[in-house]
């Protein structure tokens, strides 16, 4: 199943540096880069205004590059409950700019997006770069790391689209039977 052309805007969820990009799907394991940013928010602001930032700014990408879907790192763990609670509302204001304008939003942890851009599921930091670089055809490292972080979320969510969709088709048939 062909996904050509699916637009798939990444994001890197995060209160302070909040990656963003927007792909397009090629031929076969092909992906196009459109876009690639990084939302700051300052630490002194309130949380409020912060996440008033963040939406505004997800829904000007959005509404600039019109993605067909929306791939986002999932929240995990990461042993500091503030940094995971402030992360939650970063990603609750996100889905919302999503659902306001139809979009459907497609989460995954950082482990399977390393072992779909990297083969291997706890690649670091370095290696991601380096192989999003590579598989992109750009000509230098997207920098900082939240921004190749987005990139790499959206590849992912463009090499699994089309079992994503096999699997949809299924169920669909399924529930008609």
């Amino acid at each position: 199943m062909s996904l050509e052309g699916l637009r798939v805007m990444g994001i890197d969820p995060g209160l302070t540096r909040c990656g963003l990009s927007v792909v397009q799907a090629g031929r076969g394991r092909q992906i196009i880069p459109v876009a690639v940013g990084v939302v700051r928010t300052p630490s002194t602001a309130e949380l409020a205004e912060r996440l008033l930032r963040l939406s505004r700014a997800v829904g000007e990408w959005i509404d600039d590059y019109e993605p067909d879907v929306i791939a986002m790192e999932r929240i995990f763990e990461r042993g500091n409950v503030s940094t995971v609670m402030h992360t939650a509302h970063a990603v609750g204001v996100m889905v919302l700019a999503a659902a306001e304008r139809g979009i459907p939003v497609y989460m995954y942890t950082p482990s399977e997006v390393k072992k779909a851009v990297s083969g291997n599921g706890r690649a670091d930091k370095k290696q991601m770069t380096v192989m999003i670089t590579r598989i992109l055809g750009l000509s230098e490292a997207p920098k900082p790391a939240d921004a190749a972080d987005a990139l790499a979320i959206a590849v992912c969510h463009c090499w699994r689209a089309p079992l994503i969709a096999r699997t949809n088709q299924l169920t669909m048939k399924a529930a008609n039977q």
